[in-house]
């Protein structure tokens, strides 16, 4: 008697399993004959219970275990490549699991680096400048097929007709044609668009617009003109009032000015024969804006991660998110990157994001690295975990540091045999 309540109580635990999974439809006798008979199959069965009892628990434990991983590598490889300063924030869903500093805002100074110590962003300035445009356009301030000579005239190329062929999208999807990076050189030059735009003419595409890619600072910054004469209100004026604000990121900013007027701001650091040295805060892509003028905290980048994969419907639709995560133009070129050619099977860029397929996952991601400073921020489409890195110096290790990271949450990688090849 006592053996078949036994056997009941396990065949009703086995029996909640197999309803989920089939709708019931064995009896508790057929569960305590598979039992008896399948002893393996039957101890799955349990363990596939509580499985789906935990749901977003067990997950949320994993998350965890790759960001205290995490820690370890980020600091080991810190400190091992002589980082000045650091931030890193890694969001599960809609809740920051990991956020952290390490090291100081000027090398030989005291001031440490603090969860609201303002970074340049660079090319992830991208990311916003795409999303308030397809914000707008899914307001129908604009078309993404608009010809962007409607809204800048002065833009001409060689052949004309190449010109009336360059579309909205294709400044944000790097698909205009040209000769990756045209006239970055003036930009660091610090020479403002006006004087740059009247040197296109005298080239062409390498392909039609829309046909190929090439990556443009210069022609992607051309959205701030787009949107001024679409709606009529700034391009700085609408990142602060529909994302800055409501995302509460309150120390984000555009621009120069404002970068130095930050109190907590870092310093910029190049590398030099005796180690890293702070250098001056360059204006030069600042005058690209839209491509690379934004300022933000690392608390900054933990909403922007939230609103990125859909936690916050009433800044960023999801509707927008599908739009800015559809692949414009193929990138070919991507797939031999020295850290992804390892985890990623396809590389796009939909709009001011790229696009990594790893396995049945696909990675957000973009990054950035202007005169002494380096960014990245990444997420999982499929997992909703997302990782953004914050650093005062032009390192690489910091495509490592978000490469292994992604490769630890989609299982194409460990972030500790990461950890112990670093220390070797």
């Amino acid at each position: 008697m006592v053996y078949f309540k036994v056997i009941q109580g396990i065949s009703n635990r086995i029996r909640r399993v197999f309803r989920f999974a089939a709708g019931g439809l064995l009896s508790p006798l057929a569960f305590s004959l598979l039992l008896v008979t399948h002893p393996a199959t039957a101890a799955d069965a349990v363990r596939s219970e509580k499985s789906v009892r935990e749901g977003g628990k067990a997950v949320s434990k994993s998350v965890e275990v790759s960001a205290r991983e995490f820690d370890r590598y980020f600091r080991q490889m810190l400190e091992q490549h002589g980082i000045p300063g650091a931030a890193y924030v890694i969001v599960d869903h809609d809740q920051v699991v990991a956020m952290d500093t390490y090291g100081v805002r000027v090398k030989g100074k005291h001031e440490v680096v603090t969860s609201h110590t303002v970074f340049r962003l660079a090319s992830v300035s991208k990311t916003f400048a795409a999303s308030m445009a397809a914000v707008l356009e899914h307001e129908h301030k604009f078309n993404w097929g608009d010809k962007v000579v409607r809204y800048v005239p002065e833009l001409s190329f060689k052949t004309p007709a190449l010109s009336m062929k360059l579309q909205v999208q294709h400044l944000l999807s790097h698909s205009s044609g040209l000769t990756p990076n045209a006239y970055d050189n003036y930009l660091e030059d610090n020479r403002p668009l006006s004087k740059i735009l009247p040197m296109f003419a005298t080239i062409d595409p390498n392909c039609e617009p829309g046909k190929c890619y090439g990556y443009q600072n210069v022609l992607f910054s051309l959205i701030e003109d787009v949107i001024q004469k679409a709606t009529g209100v700034p391009y700085s004026r609408q990142l602060k009032e529909r994302f800055f604000v409501p995302l509460q990121m309150e120390d984000a900013s555009l621009g120069w000015e404002a970068f130095m007027a930050a109190g907590n701001r870092a310093a910029p650091h190049v590398q030099t024969g005796s180690g890293w040295r702070p250098v001056k805060v360059e204006k030069e892509y600042y005058l690209a804006a839209p491509a690379a003028g934004v300022n933000a905290s690392i608390s900054d980048m933990a909403q922007w991660l939230k609103a990125q994969m859909g936690y916050r419907p009433d800044v960023l639709s999801q509707e927008v998110i599908n739009d800015l995560t559809t692949e414009r133009v193929e990138t070919r070129r991507h797939m031999q990157h020295r850290i992804w050619r390892d985890y990623i099977d396809h590389a796009g860029y939909g709009l001011g994001w790229r696009l990594y397929t790893v396995g049945d996952d696909r990675i957000v991601f973009h990054g950035g690295w202007v005169a002494g400073f380096r960014a990245a921020v990444a997420y999982s489409e499929k997992r909703k975990v997302g990782i953004a890195i914050l650093m005062n110096a032009e390192s690489r290790v910091i495509s490592d540091l978000t490469g292994n990271f992604i490769a630890d949450i989609t299982g194409r990688g460990k972030l500790v045999q990461a950890t112990a090849a670093a220390k070797k």
